[in-house]
């Protein structure tokens, strides 16, 4: 019996939300993969990019979150600046979109963050292959592909780069599902569309960039370095699926045009690098080394530059000038390396994550997963880690952000606002281009990467990251292919001798390699874990342990949080290998918090709309287009 109260109340139970997000699984706690780690942080890192994949994945029928651009397709009548979520966006039951509430649209600019993600969390490739199918069935008559699926996709709306990251998407899409022969269907069109990106390349050596839209950064046209540097990646990853789709001649061929070009880039980005900064320039104009007001020095450019794997010994011959045909009599004494480059990206981190010059007062956690592959590639793996514990940490923990999710971006003085909006209630707090983490740690961290076409090549890399003592983690491919991995760290009884053991499973009728270190041991994968170890010291080389002589000295096993520090294991010398317990983790460096500059916040808000977009066409509200 309820006690009897003077005043009126009314008591609500069993509150129930109907969730649709995910809708390619009745279960949401149907991952197909797993990651855990020594570190809390990591591990609530890695999920957090796994639930805003999930919650960005929906139905097709619930999409669509901006009125105003579904009326120029639906007509609806809909008060101006309101919000529902029922327009058609693609075909199927599921689709990958930038984000759960907004926008709802497929946006290929987040999927090259996003792909490698699903694929490794809740492998829902069907949503993946719908996105790209909606975005190459409204390919323009010239070869383009269009910025966005609809309700854009149907006036000419175009970006340069989101149109490479489409084909980016394809590599990625091919390289987890298996699906070549998907990849054949489409490939006359991934064709038309690479000849759009390639014939921009000019006598500078740098693409020419025809549209204003990116990722709503400013400065995007011209000879523009993360267009470039995006573009030289496409390219290698074009000769990939050539060789995949199985047409040797052909393949032969466009592999040789397509690195003659590359070179021609190689040569072009030389012409963006600017000595007394040690990083390369947005463009060769206004936002160049030579402009008066000094140049932008784009973290999403030069993160671009490092994962590209380009080849940066031309900028060791500078140009004399950006715009000359003929290179300079000076020669640097020293081309710059990938390392450099990341250290002066790591140079700039502020308290809350690394900013996003060419975007002033913004940190974006669209760039700055460009920026954690940018130093993987560097060999720099621990500046990747530190910038996820600094920067998602923030955006897990900060104020006004919401511990599960992770948002499109904020300011750079740690405000939830981020600074493309005028107000910070228009920020998605669930967006997919947000989740390079997820990806990254799976691939490079633990080091789990498939090579070849649903994984029957892959390399794993055995390292551990400063950061970290343990890791493992793993997941489900094409035909219920199971990879996984688990490292952690060793030191003989005496203590004289530390090193990294590493225990690979790997999906039988496949083939890859072990990597510990700077040596490498090939695998043939048969379902069953095989148990790897590199003691530090010179002339050491990799071992393999048989896994009968892996021993577990502790009650619960391996089933357990801390199952590395249960396992013992024996060389054949009999040497005995236990968990280094005198490992310390390394602390996070203090950094200032960046300062807004408030006069180029009120500027960009009183900025029109880009060139080539009408605002009677969008009826949008305010200067928020």
């Amino acid at each position: 019996m309820w006690p009897r109260r003077k005043k009126k109340w009314v008591s609500i139970r069993n509150v129930w939300v109907n969730c649709t997000a995910f809708p390619s699984q009745k279960n949401g706690r149907a991952y197909s993969g797993y990651f855990y780690s020594s570190n809390e942080m990591l591990n609530r890192i890695w999920y957090s990019g796994a639930w805003t994949l999930q919650l960005s994945t929906i139905d097709p029928k619930e999409g669509g979150a901006l009125i105003d651009f579904n009326r120029i397709v639906d007509g609806n009548d809909s008060p101006i600046g309101s919000w529902y979520s029922n327009f058609t966006i693609s075909n199927g039951t599921a689709v990958t979109t930038d984000g759960a509430k907004r926008d709802r649209m497929v946006y290929p600019g987040d999927m090259f963050v996003a792909v490698p993600g699903i694929a490794v969390s809740t492998f829902d490739m069907a949503a993946v292959r719908n996105a790209l199918e909606v975005l190459f069935d409204h390919q323009y008559g010239d070869g383009s592909l269009p910025y966005a699926g609809p309700p854009m996709g149907l006036h000419g709306e175009f970006s340069d780069t989101y149109h490479m990251h489409t084909l980016l998407g394809v590599y990625h899409y091919v390289l987890y599902s298996g699906d070549v022969e998907w990849l054949r269907k489409r490939w006359e069109a991934y064709q038309r569309a690479l000849k759009i990106s390639v014939d921009k390349v000019d006598k500078m050596g740098l693409m020419h960039v025809s549209s204003t839209a990116d990722w709503l950064r400013p400065g995007m046209t011209g000879h523009n370095l993360e267009a470039t540097s995006i573009l030289y990646t496409v390219l290698d990853r074009s000769k990939l699926l050539a060789q995949w789709v199985g047409q040797p001649g052909d393949s032969r061929e466009l592999n040789i045009g397509l690195t003659a070009v590359q070179k021609r880039l190689e040569n072009g980005v030389a012409r963006l690098y600017c000595p007394a900064s040690g990083l390369f320039a947005d463009n060769i104009g206004e936002r160049g080394c030579l402009s008066p007001k000094g140049p932008v020095l784009p973290q999403d450019g030069n993160s671009w530059v490092l994962l590209s794997n380009m080849d940066l010994s031309p900028c060791r011959y500078p140009w004399k000038d950006p715009k000359s045909p003929f290179r300079s009599n000076h020669t640097l004494k020293n081309a710059p390396t990938r390392k450099e480059v990341s250290n002066l990206l790591r140079g700039r981190w502020t308290k809350y994550g690394a900013p996003a010059v060419e975007f002033p007062n913004t940190i974006s956690p669209f760039a700055s997963s460009f920026e954690l592959l940018g130093h993987v590639y560097a060999g720099n793996e621990d500046y990747a880690v530190e910038l996820m514990l600094v920067e998602w940490g923030y955006l897990l923990d900060g104020p006004g952000f919401t511990n599960s999710t992770l948002a499109e971006g904020f300011r750079i003085d740690g405000h939830m606002q981020y600074p493309a909006y005028w107000s910070a209630a228009r920020n998605s707090h669930t967006h997919g281009w947000s989740a390079g983490p997820t990806g990254v740690l799976m691939e490079y961290i633990l080091g789990i990467r498939l090579l070849a076409p649903g994984g029957t090549s892959w390399v794993y890399y055995g390292g551990l990251t400063v950061w970290l003592s343990s890791v493992q983690g793993g997941f489900h491919g094409t035909k219920d292919r199971w990879w996984q991995l688990k490292k952690w760290r060793v030191t003989t009884k005496s203590g004289d001798k530390k090193g990294v053991v590493a225990e690979v499973t790997a999906p039988a009728g496949t083939e890859g390699r072990i990597s510990l270190g700077d040596e490498e041991l090939k695998v043939v994968g048969n379902g069953q874990p095989k148990i790897f170890v590199r003691m530090e010291g010179d002339g050491e080389s990799i071992q393999s342990i048989d896994i009968k002589q892996k021993t577990v000295t502790v009650e619960g096993g391996e089933n357990t949080e801390d199952w590395y520090q249960n396992i013992v294991l024996t060389m054949d010398d009999g040497t005995e290998l236990l968990f280094d317990t005198d490992w310390k983790e390394p602390e996070v460096e203090e950094r200032e918090v960046g300062v807004v500059d408030w006069e180029v916040m009120e500027k960009h808000f009183k900025t029109p709309p880009p060139e080539g977009w009408r605002m009677d066409r969008l009826r949008v509200q305010g200067d928020e287009w």
